[in-house]
């Protein structure tokens, strides 16, 4: 992650609205700058042609290629992605640009994505559209491990108040929820799904093993569990050290540790980060998240759909 080393502190000033707080824009989090990906699929499974979308300087990708987030000069990874398997090509697509007003929006869909193997074996995937701040590590080579292939948080060293964003959902009113990881038969259980959007910072370091461990510094997290309009500069509070334990409403995946995060060590090796507690000090790294789910991988409930757009940092000034 040494090639977004304070890339972050290069923020641009988008606006201040009170004399006493300093509003920043996540560098693309205006979302107007998309590159564009075709990807054509083995004929094994079918050979369509499908479009990936990236949140990256602007560009149209006709090839079956990785797509080299760590160089593309964006904080932003999606969770479509470009896998190889075997030698089959596949692509996934669950987060796309939308038009809002003279500009764009991103949006964020979860949905079933299918393949039918050999002509007959019809395997179904339950795909929650999501960004990070982080890379994905392209192609895809399995889909056993899902959180193995995201290089999750760029290093970060500012203490924000809030992260400010425009958003839009449309929630399924439903108690049941789905399981599909790419295998033909899918199991339905209990549940209500939600939107997540969130940011998290940490305090990392490494052992001489090449183990990760960080330091929750600030917490700020949100689910959407109903439709509703557009919302604009809603604000999602960041509680500084362990003070998000003490809300109300405080559930475990808010918290250190509540959550599945893996990163890069020097060696380039792809390890889990041990959250194991609670700091004051400065971050060294931030991530922020939103998606159309709040459950683990291939588990959500398809027809849900997040729109988010201009996503910023708040600062008292």
């Amino acid at each position: 992650m040494k090639r977004f080393v304070f890339f972050l502190f290069s923020l641009c000033v988008f606006s201040a609205i009170h004399a006493e707080e300093r509003i920043e824009m996540v560098p693309f989090g205006d979302m107007e700058q998309w590159a564009v990906r075709y990807i054509k699929e083995s004929k094994i499974i079918g050979g369509k042609t499908r479009i990936l979308y990236a949140i990256a300087p602007t560009d149209t990708i006709r090839r079956n290629m990785a797509f080299d987030y760590a160089k593309s000069g964006s904080p932003w990874t999606v969770s479509s992605a470009y896998a190889r398997v075997k030698r089959v090509e596949k692509a996934s697509g669950s987060v796309s640009p939308e038009r809002r007003g003279n500009g764009w929006c991103c949006r964020l869909d979860s949905k079933m994505d299918s393949v039918i193997a050999v002509g007959f074996l019809k395997l179904r995937v339950l795909v929650a559209g999501s960004i990070f701040t982080g890379v994905t590590l392209e192609p895809v080579t399995s889909a056993d491990d899902p959180y193995s292939v995201v290089d999750m948080g760029v290093p970060f060293t500012k203490r924000p108040v809030a992260m400010m964003l425009d958003y839009k959902a449309k929630i399924e009113e439903s108690d049941e929820i789905v399981q599909a990881a790419a295998k033909p038969k899918i199991t339905k259980k209990k549940g209500r799904d939600a939107a997540v959007m969130s940011v998290f910072l940490q305090k990392r370091w490494e052992d001489k093993d090449g183990n990760l461990h960080a330091l929750r510094v600030g917490s700020g997290y949100e689910r959407v569990y109903h439709s509703t309009g557009w919302k604009e500069n809603h604000r999602i509070p960041v509680y500084w050290g362990d003070q998000i334990t003490k809300r109300s409403d405080y559930k475990a995946y808010m918290g250190a540790g509540g959550q599945i995060f893996m990163a890069r060590n020097s060696k380039g090796k792809m390890v889990l980060i041990h959250e194991e507690g609670y700091s004051n000090d400065n971050p060294t790294h931030i991530i922020i998240s939103c998606s159309s789910g709040c459950y683990e991988a291939f588990v959500g409930h398809p027809g849900n759909t997040l729109w988010v757009d201009n996503i910023r940092l708040v600062y008292d000034d």
